[in-house]
């Protein structure tokens, strides 16, 4: 006979066990291996947490834009005040992810790390003027530069490039001081949400507008000057990636373009290597570009035949 219902279910319930016991072992060995490989056998760091990086970025943008993303009730009275507690909760909470990053060195020490921490938190509170003050020229530029904005109102709420340039100048701020793990976290959040993926480490000048956006890459050495205006699927990438002898990469050459003040690249542009469009230029739709671009010039893809087959 078979056996009982309630035997069955208790040999189900210990064939799970062993499994999830088994598996278990298995993955903690490997995270041991993994762990040694990249830690040389010192003590395993504390990570940063994803979720607190995107909560931080969440609330910088709110304590930069607090009428359209503070709180829904927030009296204008009252502005002053939540900022200011959003200015404090945010050096905490920035002092404590720099601090875990920086511990992750194989040199690292606690206090050293700390006192950093502390130091760029709040040179990073100083910075945030300098943020909204040049993000308002980015506001500015995509009203002015697309017919079918109707306020900087509409700019600032529904604009996705309007948002991940905004969430680019917040992430430069920490690339450029050394803090590249929480301003990569930030990139990739930002475009997750938006489409669009700017590297923190590109150096973006004032009013830069990207119209449309899905599927721009801006890449970590891109240097971009005053007033360019991107469009959708443009690319300013890399052509080519060195290496040291050995086969492993050389990382922070500069190796993306450098785009200069008034430029215009349209939709599907791709510009790859070091070099330079000179300032006032114009890219066509399509280009793929390898070489520099005078001053003033205009670049276009060859115009494409129309042939109608008969019937």
């Amino acid at each position: 006979m078979d056996g009982a219902p309630g035997e069955t279910i208790g040999d189900q319930a210990a064939d799970d066990a062993a499994l999830i016991a088994r598996l278990t072992e298995r993955l903690r060995l490997l995270r041991i291996v993994s762990q040694q490989r990249r830690y040389h056998g010192r003590p395993t760091p504390r990570l940063p947490s994803k979720r607190a990086i995107i909560e931080l970025l969440n609330d910088i943008v709110a304590t930069l834009y607090p009428r359209h993303f503070g709180p829904q009730d927030l009296a204008p009275e009252a502005t002053d005040t939540f900022i200011a507690q959003m200015l404090a909760s945010i050096r905490l909470r920035l002092a404590d992810l720099v601090i875990t990053e920086l511990m992750l060195a194989p040199d690292a020490e606690a206090a050293a790390a700390r006192a950093r921490g502390e130091a760029l938190s709040r040179a990073f509170l100083e910075r945030l003027v300098i943020i909204r003050d040049l993000h308002d020229t980015d506001i500015l530029a995509a009203w002015q530069g697309d017919p079918s904005a109707m306020s900087l109102d509409e700019v600032a709420f529904c604009f996705p490039g309007v948002a991940a340039i905004l969430h680019h100048r917040i992430a430069h701020e920490l690339s450029r001081a050394g803090i590249r793990m929480i301003a990569r976290i930030m990139a990739e959040h930002s475009h997750s949400v938006t489409g669009i993926d700017i590297h923190p480490g590109a150096k973006i000048g004032p009013a830069f507008f990207i119209d449309h956006g899905t599927g721009v890459v801006i890449g970590e050495t891109a240097v971009i000057g005053r007033n360019v205006r991107l469009y959708q699927q443009v690319t300013l990438g890399a052509k080519s990636f060195q290496d040291d002898g050995t086969g492993a990469l050389v990382k922070g050459q500069p190796r993306h373009p450098q785009i200069g003040d008034d430029v215009v690249i349209y939709a599907g542009a791709t510009i790859l290597g070091r070099i330079t469009v000179g300032q006032g230029a114009v890219i066509g739709g399509g280009v793929w570009l390898l070489e520099d671009v005078a001053p003033g010039a205009m670049v276009t893809q060859a115009r494409p035949m129309l042939r109608v087959a008969p019937g």
